[in-house]
């Protein structure tokens, strides 16, 4: 009976064992993206910036305007809203917190910072809360609250 004891232990001890290396793996693929989506906002490229997202009609963006749906959508929310690079400004993303919620999810808080000229808008800041999905292209994010 004990060499069964022992050999489950050790099962289940290899399995804590290889979680940790998995979950560094999908946060530090979380926060390569969300570096890429601020250096492509900070270059004015939105296209570059929605790489992050699922491009898919199921993907939401809620804010103080609202809910949008739709990556399509939510692409033409931004492209509206930041029409060139004055409006857009610098962003600057921080205290990204990462909480894996299971194999095939991630939710990620965070602040950001948008510096702008007051002719462009002014400075912006505020919270946010990603929901990141693992898919078939990587990790993408399927839902945006900023506020």
């Amino acid at each position: 009976m004990q060499p069964a004891i022992i050999s489950l232990a050790l099962l289940v001890s290899a399995g804590f064992l290889t979680a940790a290396p998995l979950e560094n793996e999908s946060e530090a693929h979380i926060r390569a993206i969300l570096a890429a989506q601020q250096a492509a906002w900070n270059r004015a490229d939105v296209a570059s910036f929605m790489e992050g997202y699922e491009k898919s009609a199921e993907l939401t963006f809620s804010g103080t305007s609202g809910v949008t749906r739709g990556w399509q959508n939510v692409m033409e929310r931004y492209r509206k809203r930041y029409p060139d690079a004055d409006a857009m400004g610098k962003l600057e993303f921080s205290e990204i917190e990462v909480r894996l919620v299971g194999a095939e999810a991630a939710l990620v808080l965070g602040r950001f910072h948008l510096a702008r000229t007051a002719k462009a808008g002014g400075d912006a800041s505020g919270h946010f809360s990603l929901v990141f999905r693992k898919t078939p292209a990587g990790w993408r994010i399927i839902h945006d609250h900023t506020s």
